[in-house]
């Protein structure tokens, strides 16, 4: 059945404090039926386990994602697909930050994937691309919205309506990436020390940055400054902001506990 096959693997850093979600289907990475929910499942743990404060998703194959897998969803029932993306898009509800490590192809579902989270990283050979239009089909899981919010509408509608890839250079002055890398080795050092850079700091600070971020700018301005201006009011009654002016005012190292 070509709905099932592939993994969803999870690993954790030597602290604990680092989720590594690694997809592992033959080089390409396709992403099937079963990784879906497999992916959904395994945010369900990381959300619910307070010692890890960062996630990154990666892969083991040659290219981060080729996409779906096609054959498998002309066995889907039409009715399935009205709840498609709600499992890969797991990472944008996830209340920890969620970090994207790009090499090769990033298309389809996978391309979708590395837009539910919150900061994507990829080497300079990586491609982003929505092909779905040479099927007769849009993207299901959140790709039109998210890269539209992205890089604007008309650059959305472009490489929507065109399936053109977008080679990493573009991605990055366009705002998909962060940063690039050189080549897979130094893709995962960087992301090493950037997932380290965030699980220092407060996993209740964090939390409500990406939850302002995220509802903050789908609304009016004002309604996200009211927004910023309560949460900023919340976080003052927390022992981490506490402990991060003791720690500024006697010039060491906080320590945050998410409380």
């Amino acid at each position: 059945m070509a709905l099932t096959g592939g993994e969803v693997l999870l690993e954790h850093s030597a602290d604990g404090r680092v989720g590594y979600l690694t997809l592992s289907h033959g080089r390409y990475t396709v992403i099937t039926w079963e990784m879906r929910r497999v992916v959904a499942e395994r945010f369900a743990e990381l959300d619910r386990d307070d010692q890890v404060r960062v996630v990154v998703i990666r892969s083991a194959g040659q290219h981060f994602s080729s996409g779906g897998d096609i054959q498998g969803f002309m066995e889907v029932d039409p009715i399935d697909f009205t709840d498609l993306g709600h499992n890969i898009t797991a990472p944008a509800r996830s209340p920890k930050p969620v970090i994207a490590a790009v090499h090769g192809y990033c298309f389809g579902v996978g391309c979708e994937l590395a837009l539910s989270c919150d900061i994507r990283v990829a080497t300079r050979d990586a491609r982003f691309a929505l092909p779905e239009m040479n099927l007769g089909m849009i993207p299901g899981s959140g790709g039109t919205q998210r890269l539209a919010r992205l890089i604007g509408p008309s650059r959305a509608k472009y490489h929507v309506l065109t399936a053109t890839r977008i080679p990493a250079e573009k991605a990055l002055d366009w705002g998909v990436v962060a940063e690039l890398y050189d080549d897979q080795a130094a893709l995962n050092e960087g992301v090493d020390a950037l997932a380290a850079k965030l699980a220092n700091f407060s996993p209740a600070a964090q939390r409500t940055a990406k939850e302002v971020l995220d509802k903050g700018t789908d609304g009016p301005l004002y309604t996200g400054i009211e927004l910023e201006r309560k949460a900023y009011a919340m976080l003052r009654a927390t022992d981490d902001f506490a402990e991060g002016v003791a720690a500024f005012t006697e010039k060491r190292a906080a320590k945050f506990t998410g409380r």
